[in-house]
């Protein structure tokens, strides 16, 4: 019988390397958004609204990430880095807590992203936003003998 996998904390260089990944799927995001506020408001015959788009752009970046986190725990920057978001005790994190977690994860990136640096002191590894929502980020094990997808090269 084959050992359980040890959980570890994700180490900062590996959530900055999510971040961004993340960061770029958030910005293309922000583009789709801010073209369609741009496209509504000309057809409708409305000014232009910067707190409108404003909030537009908070609520598809909380969207993005909190679908992704109450949905799997992973972002699509965690996934390729093989990180999971869950509450400490383990557990998947449900819609209130995301929203907690995104509003505290801006106040962390914001002071020149001190709060997400200040997993690189903490002792379990966390940020700002995972002490205050009660989570953690953790790097997912690699399960060995599992065979990449076969390509059409593979065939017979």
């Amino acid at each position: 019988m084959s050992e359980p996998a040890v959980i570890l904390p994700a180490p900062l260089w590996r959530r900055l390397a999510a971040a961004f990944y993340d960061g770029l799927l958030l910005l293309a995001l922000w583009l789709v958004v801010a073209m369609a506020d741009q496209a509504v408001r000309i057809l409708a015959g409305l000014p232009p609204s910067v707190r409108a788009l404003q909030a537009a752009l908070m609520l598809a970046g909380l969207f993005l990430f909190g679908w992704s986190w109450t949905h799997g725990g992973q972002t699509l920057g965690m996934r390729a880095w093989r990180l999971k978001v869950r509450r400490v005790d383990g557990g998947a994190l449900r819609w209130p807590t995301a929203i907690a977690r995104y509003g505290f994860a801006w106040l962390a990136w914001l002071p020149l992203g001190l709060g997400v640096l200040w997993s690189a002191v903490d002792a379990r590894r966390r940020a700002w936003h995972d002490i205050a929502t009660s989570t953690e980020v953790v790097v997912l094990p690699v399960i060995s003998g599992k065979r990449p997808a076969s390509s059409s090269r593979d065939a017979p």
